[in-house]
């Protein structure tokens, strides 16, 4: 019995330290592990991206910004209309602009700029992919900005509508 016990360890064991391979997409390249945003996490996901783009913004020398409430009422409509509309752009699909949309959200300051994704990935990572592009950086780093709204829509299937906006 003590032996059929320790083989049974030894074997359970051994299964813990095989190599997973993942799976794999038609191109050859591993398939994107879902990231799931819970009910619980919208605070710690606002906060987690307020405290990075400052982090960059310190870095280029611009101010912090502090998160809106209006802002990211805007965000957040934005993000899921491109879910409905299934397509990432500026538009909504009432012809809305990222102005309209502040406005009838009730933000009064200006409008500096809109960032937008459609992708599997997390907050940071989208962040890091719009810092490498000049347009959506500049809307990060904007010297004269000093308010941001941040949302999402997250799919059934994974897929996560991000919106950043930030105004003066």
């Amino acid at each position: 019995m003590r032996i059929a016990a320790l083989f049974v360890s030894l074997a359970l064991a051994l299964a813990a330290c095989a190599p997973t391979v993942p799976t794999l997409g038609a191109d050859g390249k591993p398939l994107p592990k879902v990231y799931r945003i819970g009910m619980g996490d919208k605070a710690r996901i606002q906060y987690r991206m307020l405290d990075s783009v400052n982090a960059l913004r310190r870095a280029a020398g611009a101010a912090e910004v502090e998160l809106d409430p209006n802002l990211t009422a805007a965000a957040a409509t934005h993000a899921r209309d491109m879910s409905v509309q299934n397509r990432p752009w500026h538009f909504g699909s009432d012809g809305s602009s990222p102005i309209d949309r502040v406005r009838r959200a009730g933000y009064d300051g200006t409008l500096l700029g809109e960032n937008i994704s459609e992708t599997y990935e997390t907050e940071l990572e989208t962040l890091a992919a719009w810092m490498e592009q000049p347009d959506t950086r500049r809307v990060i780093v904007a010297p004269e900005a000093r308010k941001m709204g941040f949302s999402w829509y997250q799919e059934n299937n994974g897929k996560i509508w991000w919106t950043l906006v930030m105004g003066d």
